[in-house]
């Protein structure tokens, strides 16, 4: 996919998470947010807050990353076998599960209404970052991943992995909270 398109499908899909955040999630009392479907599953809120644990590093490593000086391409978005594969196994239409690290793992955390704040602005600087890529070449690897610093993923591909890891994790809070719908309704 060329540049532009691709940066505005990421722009959409972050608008998208933004508004569902807040109409689904913004309205429901703390202790329905922070309870769980089963022991070992995350609430809402640690679903919310897993992601900006994430942010926190990637936002950072993007405004880097946009930081350093390289000339804009209309040319198709590029992928390393590294970052599709990542890409892949991260999308919400891929039902296999992935554990993840501790740091970014939220489980038995006491968390308030903070965490949607805070995810909302991360959203919000996410699309500042997104608008800022339309001025530099996606297909240069600039990115370490977080779980790994050796590991580098171009920026293109680092970015479109962050959009469908908040897709898959914004999808399981909406399924923990149509559970919670279904325990209210009994």
């Amino acid at each position: 996919m060329q540049t532009a398109p691709f940066l505005a499908a990421l722009e959409a899909a972050v608008a998208d998470l933004r508004a569902t955040a807040q109409t689904d999630f913004a309205k429901l009392d703390v202790a329905l947010l922070n309870q769980r479907p089963a022991p070992a599953s995350w609430s809402i809120l640690e679903c919310l807050e897993h992601l900006n644990r994430y942010s926190r590093y990637y936002n950072a490593a993007f405004a880097k990353a946009l930081g350093r000086p390289a000339a804009a391409t209309s040319a198709e978005v590029a992928y390393t076998w590294l970052g599709r594969k990542s890409v892949d196994m991260m999308r919400p239409t891929n039902a296999k599960k992935s554990s993840t690290l501790k740091h970014l793992n939220p489980l038995g955390s006491r968390l308030g209404l903070e965490v949607l704040t805070e995810f909302d602005q991360h959203q919000a600087r996410l699309l500042e970052l997104l608008a800022q890529a339309r001025h530099t070449d996606l297909n240069r690897k600039a990115m370490p991943v977080e779980f790994f610093r050796l590991l580098k993923l171009r920026l293109g591909e680092a970015l479109e992995f962050v959009v469908v890891h908040q897709q898959r994790h914004l999808q399981q809070a909406q399924r923990v909270q149509a559970g919670l719908r279904v325990e209210l309704a009994c």
